[in-house]
């Protein structure tokens, strides 16, 4: 099998946006709950569909908004924060700028909702993503496989040809079982060897020569980290 498209987590991934997620959840808390909130709380709902996260808060932080009215109260913190700053992973746009030049065809699969999703994609360069699925767009996400599915289809490439980028285990089960090879980049949340098939440290200095090796030495069989 040959790499024929990557497809990318956002929040950890491609943006070092969990803090402000988590910044947010604490805001919500304490306004609209018990203010009991945690950082075990909070690392629970890593890359968790963001109204499975709303339930989550409702039954741990007694929050009393809706599953809706949580959701946009969240996406209402974060998105005040990347207006002022955008925190990029190390070595997220360079290799997305050079699957660009590689003619590799990309797309975005996030638990973030289109408004989040709009604030980022402006300070990138046109077409470098080819497709965007976010949390808004599917009906069960992550650790569903429908947002990778979705994202594949979209490419109208087979799954089993996409290399997936992923920074938590909620993440990395969803593309994993979609079919996808899955290379998991850890930030805020360990992600278990059995999550992923490949972990990297960092994307700082991988290119897109390191991904094809990863994909090629997947398919043999073996194990690639670091």
């Amino acid at each position: 099998m040959t790499l024929s498209a990557v497809l990318w987590d956002m929040d950890g991934t491609l943006v070092d946006t969990e803090p402000y997620w988590i910044e947010s959840e604490f805001e919500v808390v304490d306004r609209f709950g018990n203010g009991g909130w945690s950082d075990a709380h909070a690392h629970a709902l890593v890359g968790m569909d963001l109204r499975d996260a709303a339930r989550y808060m409702q039954q741990h932080g007694d929050v009393t908004l809706s599953v809706e009215e949580i959701v946009n109260a969240l996406l209402d913190g974060v998105v005040a924060r990347v207006q002022q700053r955008i925190p990029w992973r190390p070595g997220a746009r360079e290799l997305l700028a050079e699957l660009g030049q590689r003619r590799v065809p990309c797309a975005l699969v996030t638990m973030s909702w289109r408004r989040f999703v709009d604030a980022i994609l402006p300070s990138l360069p046109d077409g470098s993503f080819q497709a965007v699925v976010s949390g808004d767009d599917v009906r069960r996400g992550k650790p569903h496989p429908e947002p990778y599915l979705e994202g594949a289809r979209h490419l109208q490439v087979a799954p089993s040809h996409c290399l997936a980028l992923e920074d938590s285990p909620t993440g990395a089960r969803s593309a994993q079982a979609a079919g996808c090879v899955v290379t998991a980049i850890p930030n805020v949340v360990a992600v278990p060897a059995d999550a992923a098939h490949h972990h990297l440290p960092t994307l700082s200095g991988v290119g897109v020569d390191d991904l094809e090796r990863i994909f090629r030495l997947h398919s043999a069989g073996a194990t690639v980290s670091g």
